[in-house]
């Protein structure tokens, strides 16, 4: 029942009953209000994600980025080590590198949900 209908309903009843219950009619129609206020704030309040949850996430982000640029160092320097003593051009290795650059520089940006 819509709010604009359970007002009638208290107006009608109003009408039915008199004067002398309009003090409980009146209580009764705000009792039934104030539930469906906590009831309409409590579902906004479910639907907003929590501060610990947001933590959460921003750790575990922070954790991946740091593992990727630990990965992403070792593999470059691996990479790096294994061109030097093969005859491949020292472009290889700088694209290698900015490639490296590249990566990280793209997850290493903190980004908010």
């Amino acid at each position: 029942m819509s709010t604009g209908d359970e007002l009638r309903a208290a107006v009608a009843a109003r009408r039915d009953l008199g004067p002398d219950f309009e003090d409980a009619l009146i209580e009764s129609f705000l009792d039934k209000m104030g539930k469906e206020v906590e009831r309409r704030v409590d579902e906004r309040l479910a639907a907003v994600p929590k501060a610990e949850d947001l933590a959460g996430q921003a750790k575990a982000a922070y954790g991946q980025r740091l593992a990727l640029a630990i990965v992403s160092l070792s593999l470059g320097t691996v990479a790096t080590i294994a061109l030097s003593l093969s005859d491949t051009s020292a472009w290889v290795v700088l694209g290698i590198w900015f490639a490296i650059v590249a990566v990280n520089g793209i997850f290493g940006t903190e980004r908010r949900p």
